[in-house]
């Protein structure tokens, strides 16, 4: 199983504005002050090998999308803006010409998990089949409002892929697309619903859009044994601890301590920060990962944790 991270923030896309590309050039010039680079191969090096990752790259724009490899068809998870560019590779990997299965787990229908559809271009080449799965009863009527006047010029019925939506329970196993997969409810506005996915001994729990307090021990307690032995969660933490208890509190949303403590009580393997709150840029969120890094390793108890800040383009490979 394999997951590529094709967009990481939530609420809504952001992007580099020209003060952030200027303070990244000032940064990286600073650090080469003084060398000389005599070839390209040099060059890459200092950037690769010196630099921070927040000056030398940086974690992206998109809202979120997160594509999981090593099934039969291509699952992916929610459909932010980050699966425009999901289908431009598909696009160039496949062409228009083999028509493909695509199998959607849906956290929930708020504007940053399904803004994507209408750029996905399989979505319009007939033959292609788009199988959306979730908990929430409405699900297609959601997307057909998107794309409803005056909110889009291309209307649903417009779309050339066959559509199909299919309801889940949460509590009970599925097996779709090679994968044994269960989704669980999450406290969120509307509700949220976090998935399960097991494949060959390895598991992934994909969770964003949740508020765990961790006020309610049963609450906890039912999530803590969801996770339980996974090899990865990718979990929304998009608030400092202190924002997720004070101003921003029943807002829907978890914090980077909060998801520290969870995969300890869970015995998981592997933590990676996802949802990223749009107003945070790269030296932000590149502060936040060595807190929740350090925080992991006082909080070990002989099981160590790997703390990993999801971007775009990320990869991880279980």
């Amino acid at each position: 199983m394999r997951l590529r991270f094709w967009g990481t923030r939530g609420s809504l896309p952001v992007a580099l504005g020209g003060d952030g590309v200027r303070d990244k050039v000032r940064a990286a010039l600073r650090r080469a002050e003084g060398r000389s680079f005599p070839s390209e191969a040099a060059l890459d090096a200092f950037i690769e090998g010196e630099l921070d990752f927040a000056t030398s790259h940086g974690y992206g724009g998109n809202s979120s999308c997160v594509e999981i490899i090593g099934g039969d068809n291509t699952v992916i998870c929610d459909m932010g803006s980050g699966l425009r560019e999901l289908g431009q590779q598909v696009m160039q990997d496949y062409g228009p010409g083999q028509p493909r299965r695509y199998d959607v787990f849906l956290s929930h229908v708020h504007w940053d998990h399904i803004m994507g559809l209408p750029f996905f271009a399989p979505a319009y080449i007939p033959g292609n089949e788009i199988h959306i799965h979730g908990c929430h009863t409405v699900m297609e009527d959601a997307f057909r409002r998107q794309q409803s006047d005056p909110c889009f010029p291309v209307h649903w019925e417009d779309m050339g892929a066959e559509f199909a939506f299919h309801q889940m329970q949460p509590g009970q196993k599925y097996r779709i697309a090679g994968f044994d997969i269960a989704a669980i409810k999450q406290n969120h506005p509307g509700d949220s619903y976090g998935y399960r996915l097991e494949r060959n001994g390895k598991s992934a729990v994909y969770s964003t859009d949740g508020e765990h307090k961790q006020d309610s021990e049963s609450e906890t307690r039912q999530f803590v044994d969801f996770l339980a032995g996974a090899d990865l969660l990718v979990f929304d933490a998009m608030y400092s601890l202190a924002d997720m208890v004070s101003v921003k509190q029943d807002w829907g949303h978890s914090s980077n301590i909060v998801g520290v403590d969870l995969c300890h009580r869970a015995g998981v393997a592997h933590y990676c920060l996802f949802h990223h709150e749009p107003i945070y840029d790269d030296y932000d969120l590149q502060r936040i990962h060595q807190e929740t890094r350090r925080y992991a390793e006082i909080m070990n108890q002989g099981q160590p944790l790997q703390v990993s800040m999801a971007y775009d383009g990320l990869e991880i490979e279980l």
